[in-house]
């Protein structure tokens, strides 16, 4: 009898380029690989010369032995399509605002505070495309499609498929698991791809390309997720309360809730996870601020003097200029960066404080309207290896803090491919 492959592979798109990661049953990492984009006229050519590319770079035995595949993308960056599945338009990536064009129509159409109402939702693309543009479809349009459901669709053939994780910025109802009638009612209904849960099987992989990269014919390529929920998933996080704290050039916060928490007020929505929530947000405090004071050099070296456990008392709340997201959503929120100490060391861990200050203040946010109590942290970013930080963090969080053994997105994108290699239940 033929044994089912095992080997699953995971593929994390994002703006600059991609990369790969294969596992085997014990979720172990058995190959990696990494490619930039290469430069072309079309970000969709370049899209899909790196997908066939990165396979290739799979070693041969691994991919002969592939029994799922799962892409992710960059959150709200979508493209249009034909009926055959060829873009129409260039893609919004996931920070183009030209949706702010048409806020006026998208304020006449979802509910206040909704996710969809910022300028570079899903949703406000798509309205920019159909209205803003050139107040019609373009031509041709057939399908919405986010940067991960049109890869996994050059793999399987099926158009017109998201995940909820990519869909909720697009106004899918992830609690409801249906699009609202506030949305089906419009004219744009048309071009909403069929939404089902990150990792479900969507289509074994198709046989030209299954033959053209020596794939098994029997490898299934299944519905992705956002490159943020798969860093998340990376992480191993599977109890209510625990968190991942990523420490980039922003601070993002992810906490696993047994209820589902939404707050435009204070910058938090909610992602499905099954029958849990993933809540959180992000603020614009973090490492981009770090770096307008000291090189990565001077902080390690600096780092090594702190002293984590004799608080400074400086009242920092460090942003690199005014406005914040999480815990308090306000365009005009000021910075504080001073009185500034003469010493650089004090200074550094006054901010170092001032952010850990702003993550604590944000899972308080969380606890407050009702999600799962915080009890442990993992951490993600650049960040995560600063140790002085990290002891900071945990005094002002109360709770173990800890770094997360995996953080690659596609690390986790393999285990969600893994998912569907389960036997059916």
């Amino acid at each position: 009898m033929t044994s089912v492959p095992q080997t699953t592979l995971g593929i994390d798109f994002g703006t600059s380029g991609a990369r790969a990661i294969a596992l085997d049953s014990q979720q172990q990492i058995q190959a990696q690989a990494k490619l930039s984009f290469a430069p072309t006229n079309s970000l969709a050519q370049q899209w899909q010369e790196t997908l066939w590319a990165l396979l290739d770079k799979v070693p041969l035995a691994l991919r002969q032995q592939l029994g799922a595949i799962a892409l992710n993308g960059t959150s709200a960056t979508v493209l249009l399509c034909d009926s055959q599945g060829q873009p129409i338009t260039a893609p919004l990536l996931y920070n183009d605002d030209r949706g702010q064009e048409v806020q006026d129509a998208i304020a006449q159409i979802a509910p206040r505070g909704h996710v969809v109402t910022s300028a570079t939702s899903s949703l406000s693309k798509l309205l920019w495309w159909c209205q803003g543009n050139s107040r019609q479809t373009p031509t041709g349009a057939q399908y919405l499609m986010h940067q991960a459901d049109w890869l996994s669709f050059l793999l399987h053939g099926q158009l017109g498929i998201s995940d909820y994780h990519n869909a909720l910025k697009l106004g899918y109802d992830v609690e409801a698991l249906a699009y609202p009638r506030w949305l089906t009612d419009l004219p744009i209904a048309a071009l909403l791809p069929r939404v089902v849960a990150p990792g479900s099987r969507i289509a074994p992989i198709l046989p030209a390309i299954a033959q053209r990269l020596s794939l098994p014919a029997s490898c299934w390529v299944c519905a992705g997720t956002t490159d943020s929920i798969a860093a998340f998933l990376a992480s191993g996080v599977q109890h209510p309360g625990e968190a991942v704290t990523s420490l980039g050039s922003t601070l993002v916060l992810k906490l696993l809730s047994h209820r589902r928490i939404e707050s435009s007020q204070y910058g938090i929505y909610s992602h499905r996870l099954g029958d849990r929530w993933l809540v959180g947000g992000a603020s614009n405090t973090g490492g981009a601020v770090l770096a307008k004071f000291f090189s990565p050099e001077q902080i390690d070296q600096l780092s090594q003097s702190l002293q984590p456990n004799s608080p400074t008392d400086l009242d920092y709340y460090p942003l690199t200029q005014p406005g914040e997201r999480f815990p308090t959503n306000d365009p005009h929120f000021l910075p504080r960066l001073t009185p500034r100490p003469d010493r650089c060391g004090l200074f550094l861990q006054g901010l170092l404080e001032g952010i850990a200050k702003i993550e604590a203040q944000g899972y308080a946010r969380l606890a407050e309207l009702g999600a799962s109590p915080l009890e442990q942290v993992y951490t993600a970013g650049g960040g995560a290896k600063n140790l002085a930080w990290t002891a900071i963090r945990a005094n002002c969080l109360q709770v173990p803090v800890s770094c997360a053994s995996q953080t690659e997105a596609a690390y986790g994108s393999a285990l969600l491919a893994r998912q569907s290699l389960q036997p059916w239940r």
